[in-house]
């Protein structure tokens, strides 16, 4: 799909606040409000808006604690690689999950209530799940950004 500037300014103010309506939108790009709505439509489609959420604060709601975790995996075959995102597809805490190249096979963003919960989740479903030769974990200290979305220019 091509993205002309109303396509990415779309893009930029939705990312920017997905509450915005669609009246609100279409003045902010220039447009008239059924032809926004069939560019934002046709961006959903296209799978270029995947979704809306809300972004919550985790400490506010009891998860005060986030952890990244590195995995290293026994063997990297596509079937094993599959099990092991299963597998960690099921434990709620568990937030982000990327495959690496190098060294470490992925990278988890876990979030605990405290670290004695992140001590049970790194015992009960990290190290023993099929497949894991090790994990290493830093508990994150502070936050100095996150942003959702990517730049568009």
């Amino acid at each position: 799909m091509t993205l002309d500037r109303i396509d990415r300014d779309i893009l930029n103010l939705l990312q920017q606040d997905g509450r915005m309506t669609n009246v609100e939108l279409a003045e902010r790009v220039g447009l008239t409000a059924p032809p926004c709505l069939r560019r934002v439509r046709a961006l959903e489609q296209a799978g270029v808006i995947r979704g809306y959420h809300a972004e919550c604060d985790a400490a506010k709601l009891g998860f005060p604690i986030t952890v990244f975790a590195m995995v290293s995996l026994k063997s990297q075959a596509e079937h094993d690689l599959a099990t092991f995102e299963k597998h960690v597809a099921s434990i709620p805490e568990v937030r982000e999950c990327h495959m690496l190249n190098g060294e470490i096979d992925f990278i988890l963003k876990i979030v605990a209530s405290d670290l004695e919960s992140f001590q049970r989740i790194l015992t009960t479903h990290l190290t023993p799940a099929p497949n894991v030769a090790s994990v290493k974990s830093s508990l994150t200290i502070r936050t100095a950004k996150t942003l959702p979305g990517v730049p568009i220019a």
